[in-house]
């Protein structure tokens, strides 16, 4: 088993708990975390594991992509925008193909791209306190990739709705929308998780694939046409002064003054 700087990967009773563990960063995605993800579940998908369990270290699940990090990728080049781009694609396409049952275990908040990692998994468990959101808009980038899985789960006026809004939802929200499957203590979090793995393995483990590669082979076409676009959108987003303002507010506590509002005045 590969030991990764940022994931902590245990195996035991059939099962792979990947667990993000920046938890000084409440588990931001810098690129290497991202990678690494990459690479965890490609491992998984091949050992002899018949479940895998999401979570985060920490207080947090996930909260998105590091923003420390998108601050010093603002005088990146074109090329480096869409390859950032094209590995966060890689990445929750990784998770949404993934051959096994995945179950996230949301300890925290789950926020934009942690948000997706949430709530792509097959299983979404829940804390009372754990908080989502698709809060892209509100530092001026897009969230174009996680879009098209989110428009498969709750449509689109929902996905407007999400994606426009940038608001945060609570966990009971969550639930009644379905990106939730179940809401539990978070003394229990990981125990149900582990349970909901065990039940899980009593099925037949060839059948499940077969049900995994039958969605996703339903999805298969559109999807890849939809994320090659999601790239390209996410990829200029990056280079204009709109994202790049709403970075700069961000890190310094300020509300953003957007220059394409300004543009219009």
């Amino acid at each position: 088993m590969t030991r990764f700087q940022f994931i902590l990967a245990e195996s035991a009773n059939g099962v792979r708990t990947l667990t993000l563990n920046r938890p000084d960063k409440r588990n931001a995605l810098n690129p290497e975390l991202i990678d690494e993800l990459t690479s965890a579940l490609h491992e998984a998908a091949e050992c002899d594991c018949g479940i895998v369990i999401l979570a985060g270290a920490g207080q947090a699940f996930c909260s998105g992509l590091d923003i420390e990090h998108l601050a010093a990728s603002t005088a990146t080049t074109p090329e480096d925008n869409r390859l950032a781009s094209e590995s966060m694609a890689r990445v929750l396409r990784a998770l949404y193909d993934f051959p096994k049952p995945v179950i996230a275990a949301v300890n925290g908040p789950a926020i934009a791209a942690g948000m997706a990692l949430a709530t792509i998994a097959d299983f979404t468990l829940a804390t009372p306190e754990s908080k989502f959101g698709f809060t892209e808009v509100r530092f001026g980038f897009v969230p174009a990739i996680v879009a098209s899985f989110l428009l498969r789960q709750v449509g689109e006026k929902r996905t407007r709705d999400l994606l426009l809004t940038g608001r945060m939802l609570k966990a009971q929200e969550a639930l009644q929308l379905g990106l939730v499957t179940e809401i539990v203590t978070a003394d229990e979090l990981l125990k149900t998780a582990r349970a909901l793995a065990q039940s899980l393995l009593l099925n037949s483990p060839q059948a499940m694939q077969s049900v995994k590669r039958l969605l996703a082979k339903h999805a298969a076409r559109r999807l890849d046409e939809e994320l090659a676009d999601a790239v390209d959108a996410n990829a200029q987003q990056r280079a204009t002064d709109d994202f790049k303002e709403g970075i700069r507010a961000f890190l310094n506590h300020r509300r953003a003054e957007w220059p394409s509002q300004k543009s219009r005045a």
